[in-house]
């Protein structure tokens, strides 16, 4: 694996990047749920306004976790020397069509995390193309949102680009292994609900206990140190490896 550091405090300045980034993956996801409700016939997102690229409707539904909880993270985690941003968004839908249409509810969950996975490969596509001709190098020490720097005699607008590519790829692969996890209510649990009656079963009871939910996503935040986060990190390693490799 590729050692990793944490980035000093000096990624202060960065806020604005980051919550850019953070806001177009948000959007991303959610849209892509609403959408595809949308064509699996439950127009709830959509008359909502929320099949679109446009941050403001899923702001105005959740604003503590697009807005304030993300600055809050990122200036707790910038005190503490690291760079990151953490947050959520919601679409609404109809239950009564998730329960008669299992299947599409499932390509709907499906659909957030796939979004991810979507900005994921235009990342790695535009870093590909930069490290090939010679724009970006690898830098000395690879950081969550520092996976390039300008070459030398590059333009120092790269450097920039090189980090917004860098938070662009990680955030996002990080959001959509998360996501996947099958614990309510992440995404991963109604991808399972929809192909498996049992998994439906055990997702219905915890939606119905009133701390079935909340005792699912401790469970998932207990997991994220233990697997979700050295997995994003081995897929990251391998991605920067291919990409390295470019610049060979």
């Amino acid at each position: 694996m590729l050692p990793f550091r944490r980035v000093g405090a000096d990624t202060l300045p960065l806020l604005g990047l980051w919550y850019a980034v953070f806001l177009l993956s948000l959007t991303c996801h959610e849209a892509a749920h609403a959408f595809a409700a949308w064509r699996g016939g439950d127009p709830t997102a959509y008359e909502a306004g929320q099949v679109s690229l446009s941050p403001w409707p899923h702001i105005r539904r959740e604003p503590w976790g697009t807005v304030l909880v993300p600055l809050l993270t990122f200036f707790m985690y910038a005190g503490s020397g690291s760079a990151w941003m953490m947050g959520w968004a919601s679409a609404p839908y109809d239950p009564v069509w998730e329960n008669r249409h299992p299947r599409r509810a499932a390509v709907m969950a499906l659909a957030g995390p796939f979004a991810n996975l979507a900005l994921v490969a235009c990342a790695f596509a535009s870093l590909a193309v930069l490290f090939s001709g010679g724009v970006l190098v690898p830098p000395d020490r690879i950081g969550i949102d520092r996976l390039a720097v300008a070459a030398p005699g590059a333009a120092p607008v790269f450097d920039g680009v090189a980090r917004l590519l860098s938070i662009l790829l990680s955030l996002n692969l990080l959001l959509c292994v998360f996501n996947l996890m099958p614990c309510p209510p992440l995404d991963g649990a109604s991808v399972l609900a929809g192909v498996l009656p049992p998994a439906r079963t055990l997702r219905d009871r915890l939606r119905a206990s009133p701390f079935g939910s909340m005792v699912a996503f401790v469970v998932a935040l207990v997991l994220f140190p233990r697997v979700v986060a050295p997995l994003v990190f081995r897929l990251l390693s391998v991605l920067l490896g291919f990409l390295f490799a470019f610049g060979a």
